[in-house]
């Protein structure tokens, strides 16, 4: 399996398509944004290659390709105003891994290793994620990766049927 990723610096209408995909995939919208109830989780939204420029303008974002084929992406924000701990030099992360046939392969592994590389090279010494608690699968890898969780926020995101924590989670590199 050949992975390999790229700075997305031009959105193109076919990243944007793939975008917008991703974003209104009933099965990845509990897991990539805070949803407060049922009507937020069935919220549809519009990917556009202008507004992934938007984006662009307070994120670094990386494509994540599969044996050529784009399957994710993953991005950082420097010292954005969400943060648990408000550091400075600290990069919050975000790591999408879109398509399904992307999914359980180490991908994810990689891009966080990837990323907290290009993190590095930033001048950066601290990371900060957060992770819906009923993603465990996700926990247990940024457990795997070093991460330490510091904090919880109650009643952060609903799904199925429930309201759930985000687990903020930090890692000094």
């Amino acid at each position: 399996m050949g992975v390999t990723f790229e700075k997305l610096t031009e959105p193109t209408d076919e990243i944007a398509s793939a975008y917008h995909r991703w974003e209104n995939d009933p099965a990845l919208i509990p897991m990539v944004r805070p949803n407060p109830d049922q009507d937020a989780l069935e919220k549809r939204y519009e990917v556009t290659a202008e507004n992934l420029k938007q984006r662009l303008k307070n994120h670094e974002i990386f494509l994540i390709y599969m044996n050529g084929e784009l399957v994710g992406e993953m991005n950082y924000m420097v010292n954005p105003g969400h943060l648990h701990r408000k550091e400075q030099d600290t990069a919050w992360i975000g790591i999408t891994v879109g398509e399904a046939a992307g999914r359980g392969k180490g991908i994810g592994l990689e891009a966080i290793l990837y990323l907290e590389d290009r993190i590095k090279e930033a001048g950066l010494d601290r990371v900060e994620l957060g992770v819906f608690e009923f993603n465990e699968k996700a926990q247990k890898l940024y457990k795997k990766l070093g991460y330490e969780e510091i904090a919880r926020i109650p009643d952060f995101t609903y799904w199925n049927g429930s309201k759930w924590a985000d687990i903020r989670m930090e890692k000094f590199l």
